[in-house]
């Protein structure tokens, strides 16, 4: 199948190998719809496996399925096993551990919130620039109070403590606007519907069990990815943290003679769509510098143009099945991936992309002093598994027999963020109603001190005042000036009297 120390892609004019001690430097697997992209991630998974290198990859069809099952006799895998001068072909299967998100078709892969953290979670609820700033806010908090964000409901309990505590956190972090608060608890609904509750929780995914090896081979960790890919930005997501969290757990190797993992990503454009500059920057980062952990990543995509110049620039093994050139973008696609191969003298590279047949490909791959080598038009070796996907009880039996099987497939939920928040209103409240029994008692006391020394004070008599009413005030006025003038009269009239008796 290989020589030592490579992987056999198919023949041109001379055999095209990829060399395992640069499949570190990443590569590119494009090409129109049905021109042989998942046959090609098929044969470079299988050609890893057979050297002991395990292999991730996301099957978004279920043909990578196939991988675990030997392959059937056909025709035309014969014929062209012939063609290219394959003597030792045959049909094998490869050791293979079924992974689902949603715990279906796989065992579950799940990952606390706080190991997401606040970036990705901002990419995958599509968040503005404020509240993904109330979202660092959260974590931090969080951080600090030593509250563990495990799963979407301890998030949820979190960022209800953050609202009710928001003119305080926003005099220490900044503005704590209610309004974005609720707008991420709606984006966490939104993803809890979509399947965020399976995906985040304990026991959460150990890397080192991507890395296993069986008999020498490495194991093909194969993500089911059908029902996954109706929640796009869920799969990009996890995907780009997967190679995050490679990239923070392994240790640096420098230039080994084969990768520890190699990492396919199909369907690539979904994490670059729409993506913010911050998130471009990580995934430039995790590419660029993730090889030093003897990490290979190979995206998997049907136009070239979907992958950034600056993560493109970083890809030396590349793999060009057929592209079609109806419209200005096809044409621009065409002309862009004949520029990224080194020119091969004996054909025109972008006339040849569009005649290409389905299991042919023009493949440049780096050479031992880590040049790439002259684009070459090659036939594609046939698989040696199964071509297509399995059945429903072919699988099941693969996962009863997993190295992982029983390790991930119940949840387990401890104390954590929302428990402790739980708790914490619990005790609030009782002191409330504490305080309050105590301001009752204090009150009721004070009443009971007055009433006590009001009924011990003597009672003394007190004169009352009538108040008299305008009309008995003027009725006395007049009887006071009647009185008054009668009384001059009859002083006058005994005076007049007293002076006619002398």
């Amino acid at each position: 199948m290989s020589d030592e120390g490579t992987v056999f892609i198919g023949k041109s004019t001379k055999n095209e190998v990829l060399n395992l001690k640069l499949a570190n430097r990443h590569g590119l697997i494009t090409g129109a719809t049905g021109t042989g992209k998942t046959v090609s991630l098929q044969i470079l998974a299988e050609g890893f496996s057979a050297h002991g290198v395990p292999v991730f990859c996301a099957d978004v069809k279920g043909d990578l399925a196939g991988l675990a099952m030997a392959g059937k006799k056909k025709d035309f895998l014969e014929e062209r096993a012939k063609t290219i001068g394959l003597e030792d072909y045959g049909y094998e299967s490869f050791p293979v551990i079924f992974w689902d998100l949603f715990g279906k078709q796989g065992h579950p892969i799940r990952t606390t919130v706080s190991e997401m953290g606040p970036l990705l979670l901002s990419r995958l609820m599509d968040l503005t620039s404020a509240q993904e700033g109330v979202l660092n806010i959260a974590f931090r908090l969080a951080d600090e109070e030593g509250l563990l964000i495990l799963d979407l409901k301890d998030l949820r309990a979190l960022m209800s403590n953050v609202a009710e505590r928001a003119k305080e956190l926003s005099a220490e972090y900044g503005n704590v606007s209610r309004q974005s608060v609720g707008a991420i608890q709606r984006s966490l609904l939104v993803l809890d519907e979509q399947g965020g509750e399976h995906f985040f929780g304990e026991p959460a995914l150990d890397i080192s069990d991507l890395m296993r090896t069986e008999g020498g081979r490495g194991m093909v960790n194969v993500l089911a990815a059908d029902k996954l890919m109706e929640s796009p930005r869920l799969y990009a997501t996890f995907l780009l943290w997967l190679l995050a969290e490679l990239f923070e757990e392994l240790p640096e190797v420098g230039d080994a003679d084969k990768p520890k993992l190699v990492f396919f990503f199909d369907e690539a454009h979904l994490l670059f769509d729409e993506a913010p500059k911050a998130l471009l920057e990580k995934v430039e980062q995790v590419v660029r510098l993730i090889r030093s952990k003897g990490v290979g990543v190979y995206f998997v995509t049907q136009n070239p143009l979907d992958v950034p110049d600056s993560v493109s620039s970083q890809l030396g093994n590349r793999i060009q099945h057929a592209l079609r050139a109806y419209t200005p973008r096809e044409q621009r696609a065409v002309k862009a991936a004949s520029e990224t191969f080194r020119p091969n003298p004996k054909f025109k590279t972008q006339t040849a992309i569009m005649e290409l047949g389905v299991g042919e490909a023009l493949v440049s791959t780096l050479e031992k002093k880590g040049r790439p080598s002259m684009v070459q038009r090659t036939l594609v070796r046939p698989p040696s598994s199964r071509l297509g996907t399995i059945t429903k009880s072919e699988r099941r039996q693969i996962m009863d027999d997993s190295p992982v099987s029983g390790l991930y497939d119940e949840t387990n939920d401890r104390e954590s963020a929302y428990e402790m928040l739980q708790q914490r209103a619990k005790q609030k409240a009782v002191r409330e109603e504490s305080q309050r029994e105590q301001e009752n008692a204090r009150q009721t006391k004070k009443r009971g001190e007055y009433s006590a020394s009001t009924a011990k004070k003597p009672t003394t008599r007190r004169r009352s005042y009538k108040r008299q009413s305008v009309t008995e005030t003027f009725a006395k006025q007049v009887a006071r000036s009647v009185g008054s003038s009668l009384g001059r009269m009859l002083v006058r009239g005994i005076l007049g009297s007293l002076k006619s008796g002398s």
